[in-house]
C-alpha cells in the first residue's frame, strides 16, 4: 500500500535528527588492530541496509519522494556494498581456511538458504491466510531454489529477492574458481562470468538483467580487495603522529567528498556503465572512510549483524502488512520499523542458527554468521 504523508520535508528532518542521535550516542573508540575487522564489516553492512531500506521507503513506499531525501538516493550503492562485503568476507575466510567446494557449499549455502526459507514459508503462509493470496507452483518451485525472475515492487511476492538470485550465482561460482595462490585471477574470472551473464542472459533472467548490469563488478572487487588487504600486514601506519593524523583527516575528507559527489552524479537514467562506475566509487570511498576512522558506531554494527534478515523481510512487512504508517507520523513509523526489523532480524537469526546447529553439531548457534 502506498503511504500518503504530510509535511515530508519536516518529517525528514525529524527522522534525520533522531537517526543521527542514535548513531552518535553509540560511538565508541576503536582500537585499530586490523584493516578490515569483523566489527567494521558489520558497521558497513548496517550502513548498506539503511541505504536500501530508506530508499525503498522514500522512493517507493511513500507518495512524496521528498520524504527521506537525500538519505533515500543510495539503494544501488547499498546493494553494491553488500556484494563487495560478501566477496571480501568469503575471500578473507578462504585465504585463512581453504574449504573444498563441497565444504563451502555445505557451510555457506545453508547459511544463505535457511533464513531465506524461513522468510519464504512465513510470508507465503501469511499471504494465504491474511490476504487470500495464493501462488502457483510455477513460482514456488523456482523460488525454493532461489530463482526470482521479476522485480516489480508492487506486484511481485518480494521484489528485492532478485538480489538473492544474483548472490546465489556468486556463491555457486566462487569455490569453483577461487585460488589462494592467485585471488586476483579468481576476481577476474568472477567478473568475466558476471559480464557473460548480463551479455548473454538466459531467458528466465531477461526481465531483471537490467538490475544485474549495474552490480556485476562489486563482488569480484571485494575478492580483489581482500587479497590486497591480506598483503598489508600492519595497521601501524595509523600510529598517532601529527602528520599522520593530518594525513588521515585529509584522506577521510577527500573520500567523503568522492562519496557525496558520486551519489549526486549517480549516472542513473544515463547508462549502466556510468551508474555502476559512480556506485563503485561510492563503495570504495565509504569503505576507505570506515577503514581510516578511529571510532566504532555500535548501533550500525548491531543493525549490520542482522542486515541479511532485514533485507529479506523489510519490503513485504512494510508494503503489504503495514501497521505503523497507518497510525504514526511518517518519521516515527520509519524509526519504529528500523527497530522492529532489527528485532525481527535477531529473532530470525536465532531460529536459523538453532536449525543450523542441529545440522552442524560442531558449531555453537551464536557463532553462525552470514558471510
Amino acid at each position: 500500500m502506498i503511504v500518503s504523508i504530510n509535511n515530508p520535508v519536516q518529517a525528514t528532518w525529524i527522522f534525520s535528527i533522531i537517526l543521527a542521535f542514535v548513531l552518535l550516542v553509540s560511538i565508541r573508540p576503536r582500537q585499530i588492530k586490523d584493516w578490515f575487522p569483523p566489527a567494521l564489516t558489520a558497521e558497513l553492512k548496517g550502513l548498506s541496509i539503511l541505504m536500501i531500506v530508506l530508499s525503498h521507503i522514500g522512493y517507493f513506499l511513500v507518495s512524496d519522494t521528498r520524504f527521506l531525501w537525500p538519505l533515500s538516493i543510495m539503494a544501488g550503492v547499498g546493494v553494491n556494498l553488500f556484494l563487495f562485503l560478501s566477496g571480501f568476507g568469503l575471500t578473507a575466510s578462504q585465504i585463512q581456511k581453504d574449504l573444498s567446494p563441497w565444504q563451502f557449499y555445505k557451510r555457506r549455502l545453508l547459511k544463505l538458504f535457511v533464513p531465506f526459507w524461513l522468510m519464504l514459508a512465513t510470508v507465503l503462509t501469511l499471504d494465504y491466510l491474511l490476504l487470500k493470496i495464493s501462488y502457483s507452483w510455477s513460482f514456488i518451485g523456482p523460488a525454493l531454489i532461489g530463482i526470482f525472475r521479476h522485480a516489480d515492487l508492487y506486484q511481485d511476492f518480494n521484489s528485492p529477492l532478485w538480489y538473492f538470485t544474483l548472490i546465489l550465482f556468486c556463491y555457486l561460482l566462487f569455490p569453483l574458481v577461487f585460488s589462494r595462490r592467485w585471488p586476483w585471477l579468481s576476481a577476474l574470472i568472477l567478473y568475466l562470468a558476471g559480464y557473460a551473464l548480463v551479455r548473454w542472459p538466459p531467458d528466465l533472467l531477461v526481465p531483471v538483467i537490467h538490475l544485474y548490469k549495474v552490480h556485476i563488478i562489486a563482488f569480484p572487487l571485494g575478492v580483489l580487495a581482500a587479497w590486497i588487504i591480506s598483503k598489508v600486514k600492519s595497521p601501524n601506519l595509523l600510529a598517532e603522529t601529527i602528520w599522520r593524523r593530518l594525513g588521515r583527516y585529509a584522506a577521510i575528507g577527500l573520500l567523503l567528498f568522492v562519496f557525496i559527489w558520486s551519489n549526486i552524479n549517480s549516472g542513473i537514467g544515463q547508462s549502466a556503465f556510468l551508474e555502476q562506475t559512480a556506485s563503485i566509487l561510492a563503495v570504495i570511498a565509504i569503505a576507505g572512510v570506515f577503514m581510516l576512522k578511529k571510532i566504532e558506531v555500535k548501533s550500525l554494527a548491531l543493525i549490520g549483524l542482522y542486515s541479511y534478515e532485514i533485507y529479506l523481510w523489510h519490503w513485504p512487512l512494510m508494503y503489504r502488512y503495514d501497521l505503523l504508517y497507518k497510525y504514526f507520523p511518517a518519521w516515527l513509523a520509519t524509526f519504529l520499523y528500523l527497530v522492529l526489523l532489527t528485532v525481527l532480524g535477531w529473532l530470525m537469526s536465532r531460529i536459523a542458527n538453532a536449525l543450523l546447529f542441529q545440522r552442524q553439531g560442531d558449531q555453537k548457534p551464536g557463532n553462525l554468521k552470514i558471510g
